[in-house]
């Protein structure tokens, strides 16, 4: 596991928000928290694509299960859903701030 891998607490909250696979067959050859993580490394250390470590499996997998995604809205539902178990739980602190210049031409 490298360092900015997802802990096994973390994987369990994400695990379920995932959308299921529907199709029937081989069972997939890299695995979901395997390609996320290299998602979420290529996100956090902005390498191209083609850099992501082969630990994570290839390049071209791990791109396209975050287009696919980032294409049907999978990455904003999961988002949306941990902001409002974070706010059930207390765990953010929602401020409001309202400017009160005004900006004549």
């Amino acid at each position: 596991m490298g360092r900015g891998d997802l802990t096994d607490e973390q994987w369990a909250v994400l695990e379920p928000l995932l959308p299921r696979g529907a199709r029937a067959g081989r069972p997939p050859v890299w695995a979901r928290r395997q390609l996320i993580d290299g998602i979420r490394f290529r996100v956090r250390t902005g390498v191209p694509w083609r850099d992501v470590p082969a630990e994570y499996g290839p390049w071209s997998r791990v791109y396209d299960l975050f287009r696919r995604w980032q294409r049907n809205g999978t990455w904003q539902r999961i988002i949306t859903r941990l902001q409002s178990l974070a706010d059930a739980r207390g765990a953010i602190t929602w401020d409001l701030s309202v400017d009160s210049t005004v900006c004549r031409a």
